[in-house]
């Protein structure tokens, strides 16, 4: 058996998987609290006669939880996290958590994400202010004030650290533990005026791009040189016969 082109085949896959997610985080560059997309790899072995082949599996896709740099908007209505907390935002299929800190007002005074999800407080409920009282005025531990008076408060989050998390939208994700309140603000806070940019290297990405590329190009000479000795083989042991 020729395991050489089940190799190459496995490694052609783990790369092509790669090149999804690179591609993926140089479109959001751009993107507010946005989280890279990473894959993890392991080797599979497979037992080829008396010799063991070591096989590339397609990977285990991750989300960075590496924070991004901060940008200074001066709007009342952005907020940067700080730590390793997260904002809690309703959405249709329950709640999700977000570290992109833009909002906007509704008439009525409800806070949401640029999207139209509510932000929510420590106890999971909508946040709202007074629509005709000013600019809000967000501390670091997220309390909400208005005119000297305190109307609320933004919801810091914590998600535990082996909790599975999966993308919504660009910036937000799903996890699936529950989320705790943060009630430390000594690691964590708010930033107001600020907003939080991706997380991803823009250098580095493209570093790797061309990494993936040289290494298509090897995989590729291998399968070829497989397949060469495979032709050879069969013309010999034909002329044989």
């Amino acid at each position: 058996m020729q395991s050489e082109l089940y190799v190459t085949l496995s490694a052609q896959m783990s790369l092509d998987k790669r090149l999804d997610t690179l591609a993926n985080n140089v479109a959001n560059l751009s993107t507010a609290g946005y989280r890279g997309d990473g894959v993890t790899f392991a080797t599979l072995l497979a037992q080829n006669g008396d010799r063991s082949v070591a096989f590339v599996s397609p990977g285990t896709d991750f989300i960075s939880r590496k924070t991004g740099d901060l940008t200074k908007t001066d709007n009342p209505l952005d907020v940067a996290v700080q730590g390793e907390a997260w904002l809690g935002i309703k959405t249709p299929n329950g709640v999700a958590y977000t570290r992109d800190g833009r909002m906007k007002m509704t008439p009525n005074g409800d806070l949401q994400t640029l999207d139209g999800y509510s932000i929510l407080d420590a106890g999971s409920s909508a946040v709202s202010v007074d629509p005709t009282a000013g600019p809000p005025t967000i501390a670091a531990d997220g309390m909400i004030t208005q005119g000297g008076r305190q109307i609320g408060a933004l919801g810091l989050f914590a998600i535990d650290d082996t909790a599975k998390i999966s993308r919504f939208d660009n910036s937000s994700i799903y996890t699936d533990k529950p989320a705790t309140a943060v009630l430390d603000f000594n690691s964590n806070g708010i930033m107001q005026g600020f907003v939080e940019g991706s997380n991803v290297n823009p250098i580095l990405e493209m570093t790797k791009l061309i990494a993936i590329s040289r290494a298509f190009d090897s995989v590729s000479t291998a399968t070829t040189q497989s397949e060469s000795s495979l032709t050879d083989a069969i013309k010999t042991l034909g002329s044989n016969s």
